[in-house]
């Protein structure tokens, strides 16, 4: 979304095109993406988001309808079908429900079709002992990428990496290039739960970073301002910051 509530359209065009080659580069990438409440906010002219569960549901619905639409449009463009695969995390626990997860992803990457994943708006909740959200987004991709035992995570943000503070705020904080191992520290820099920078931001993406690493996975965190730069990611270009156990990058043969 951009900063006026319209859908950046210019940016999943270039998401599509890049996704597209990469399929024909004999890649299997997975779109893990979100939007679905922005969107729906967007079509129904609304300023502020809605302040019951029913109701952002509701939005969401609309949204998420809408949002597939215009990712299918840029897809078939380039002649690359695309799937829409919707989850909540109580699927995601449940073993059978699980593997049937994991079966719907290898069986459309098998077909050529690229996933486009979605937590499920629609119906998420979050409350005393029936939590079906994954929490935010970079949950999201970390799991499906665990899931889908993914070579590597790239996840594209707003930020071009990990900092050593709130580049926003700080003009002095460093961008980390490379980072083998999630500490305290690191923790303590994406700031608590309770600040603006830790809330939904670095906190969350060091937590899907540990998932990576935890698999002894990578993860790439960059900016999504031109989503075309995964192209210079996985040929190894010192781009964001790099998540891995080991100083390599990513190449290009990793696919």
């Amino acid at each position: 979304m951009l900063e006026h509530g319209d859908i950046n359209l210019l940016a999943i065009a270039q998401l599509a095109f890049t996704l597209s080659t990469l399929k024909q580069m004999n890649y299997e990438p997975i779109l893990v993406s979100s939007g679905a409440v922005g969107v729906g906010m967007k079509i129904l002219n609304l300023n502020t988001r809605p302040d019951t569960i029913a109701k952002q549901q509701a939005v969401a619905a609309i949204g998420q309808s809408e949002l597939i639409k215009i990712y299918n449009q840029r897809f078939n463009s380039y002649h690359q079908l695309s799937a829409q695969v919707l989850l909540t995390r109580d699927v995601i626990d449940f073993p059978e429900s699980r593997e049937n997860v994991i079966n719907t992803l290898d069986e459309l990457i098998q077909m050529g079709i690229i996933p486009i994943v979605n937590e499920n708006d629609s119906v998420s909740v979050d409350e005393l002992d029936h939590q079906t959200k994954f929490g935010d987004n970079d949950q999201l991709s970390a799991i499906v990428a665990t899931l889908a035992q993914a070579d590597c995570l790239i996840m594209l943000s707003d930020i071009d990496g990990f900092y050593s503070d709130n580049p926003h705020t700080n003009p002095d904080a460093t961008l980390f290039s490379h980072i083998p191992t999630i500490s305290k520290e690191l923790e303590s820099s994406a700031g608590g739960a309770g600040s603006e920078f830790g809330t939904g931001g670095m906190a969350s993406k060091l937590k899907a970073a540990k998932r990576m690493l935890d698999v002894d996975s990578h993860m790439v965190l960059a900016s999504g301002k031109n989503p075309s730069i995964i192209f210079d990611i996985l040929k190894g270009q010192d781009i964001g910051t790099l998540f891995s156990k080991t100083d390599l990058n990513i190449k290009e043969s990793d696919k």
